[in-house]
């Protein structure tokens, strides 16, 4: 199939260094409350890229869960692929595509387990059926069927029934330190605006901008 016609032009808005926050958090805020505001579907959907430790690159939809200057914070299984990953190479990136604003924001960092009563305290904030899930997903693994997969929900349903449900040992977060960011809003004519953050060199003065070629 030829798709090679596939193609719009972007013209929504544009993106010049006067416009951009002096801290890239900020600037992730700015634009995280647009994303919000304009409704998009999960406008905390993000690209999580990890090597595998055989060096072979992965990519995988997740949700973040919460941000500050601390990093930025998702929940996985322990055993689950991503994690087998990061266990590896904990450096990974993530990217968050808004393309109803012709804008997407590539983060690159290291990627580091969080503590247990941090995982506890997002855990207990999940529905129901959101924690019996954590306990029944042996995520990434073969499984015969989905029917398997429903047997050992009810199963839990039946364990945990009239109890608090406790956090999975092999279940938790992770938090992404940011090394780099980089925020790209479309333009027409494939003229693409791109700044790239990096910390300062002297670590102290905060962090430098500078534009990229689309």
């Amino acid at each position: 199939m030829d798709i090679s016609d596939f193609r719009r032009d972007y013209t929504q808005r544009g993106l010049d260094l006067p416009d951009l926050a002096p801290d890239p958090y900020d600037q992730f805020t700015l634009w995280f409350q647009q994303a919000c505001e304009a409704k998009l579907l999960e406008p905390n959907a993000l690209v999580l890229s990890t090597v595998s430790p055989e060096g072979h690159p992965y990519q995988r939809t997740v949700l973040l869960k919460y941000f500050d200057r601390d990093g930025f914070v998702f929940f996985t299984n322990y055993g689950s692929r991503k994690a087998q990953h990061i266990e590896h190479h904990p450096q990974v990136s993530l990217l968050f595509p808004w393309y109803a604003l012709e804008r997407q924001l590539a983060i690159t960092g290291t990627a580091s387990k969080i503590s247990a009563a941090e995982s506890f305290k997002y855990f207990t904030s999940r529905p129901r059926g959101s924690q019996l899930g954590a306990w029944v997903s042996q995520q990434s693994q073969i499984i015969s069927s989905r029917q398997l997969l429903e047997m050992q929900f009810e199963k839990m349903k039946q364990r945990f029934l009239n109890q608090d449900i406790p956090l999975p040992d092999f279940w938790g977060g992770y938090r992404v330190k940011p090394a780099s960011f980089e925020f790209w809003q479309g333009r027409p004519s494939r003229l693409h605006d791109r700044f790239l953050y990096t910390p300062a060199s002297d670590r102290e003065s905060g962090w430098q901008v500078v534009r990229l070629s689309p």
